[in-house]
């Protein structure tokens, strides 16, 4: 079955994906995918694990083999989980229209997030010191502002994602910068400057580097 085959299905009754957990073992039977969840389809579909790896691997590295396979963000992976997990959940617009879910800044999150992904362990703590640097004498302010600015829904699935792909004060920092992304037409139309996207080293959402040209099999597939 192809990604494209695989992600069309989500749609269709018989096809939606098993909610909380990768895989219910107790449902389990070979050739049925409806006891897996998005995630653990896409683990048992494309990258061949078998029903016992699903049910052994954690969570968090389950992100990150789904981020591998997909060639996505471990933070998209993670909206993919939360969006499937949600009682109305439809995994299949994480990938095929994330617009519906993270809004019109929908480009430059998943740039965002795939910076992030980039980060190694001295860029993580540069961004968890200038967090906690400006955490007292400023954040409160410019907190308010970036939080007036966010919407919805959206911003809370972004930042949500960010921030179990980091940890720590660096995680929040990835949250707040996520929905303030969101919110940013709003805090430049008030003249506002950014405060949590600095820490990352960008001015604004304009100077984030834009995620690879062959970023997400399935967006590459649905002409996203």
């Amino acid at each position: 079955m192809k990604i494209e085959e695989l992600i069309a299905r989500w749609n269709t009754d018989e096809g939606k994906p098993y909610k909380g957990s990768l895989i219910d073992m107790s449902s389990y039977e070979d050739g049925n995918l409806s006891c897996m969840c998005a995630q653990g389809q896409v683990l048992h579909v494309v990258g061949g694990w078998d029903a016992q790896m699903l049910e052994g691997i954690d969570q968090g590295n389950a992100d990150k083999e789904t981020a591998a396979l997909l060639n996505i963000s471990r933070a998209h992976a993670v909206l993919l989980r939360r969006i499937n997990d949600r009682v109305d959940g439809a995994p299949a617009i994480v990938l095929t229209d994330p617009a519906k879910v993270l809004g019109d800044q929908w480009s430059k999150l998943l740039d965002f997030w795939w910076h992030i992904d980039t980060l190694d362990a001295e860029g993580w703590q540069k961004v968890a010191a200038a967090w906690e640097a400006a955490w007292e004498a400023a954040r409160d302010a410019a907190g308010a502002a970036a939080w007036d600015a966010a919407w919805g829904a959206a911003w809370g699935a972004a930042g949500e994602a960010a921030w179990d792909a980091a940890w720590g004060a660096a995680g929040e920092a990835a949250w707040d910068a996520a929905w303030e992304i969101q919110g940013a037409n709003i805090l430049k139309g008030q003249g506002k400057e950014f405060f949590f996207l600095p820490m990352f080293g960008f001015a604004s959402p304009d100077d984030i580097p834009p995620r690879p040209a062959n970023y997400g099999i399935a967006l590459q597939e649905t002409g996203q």
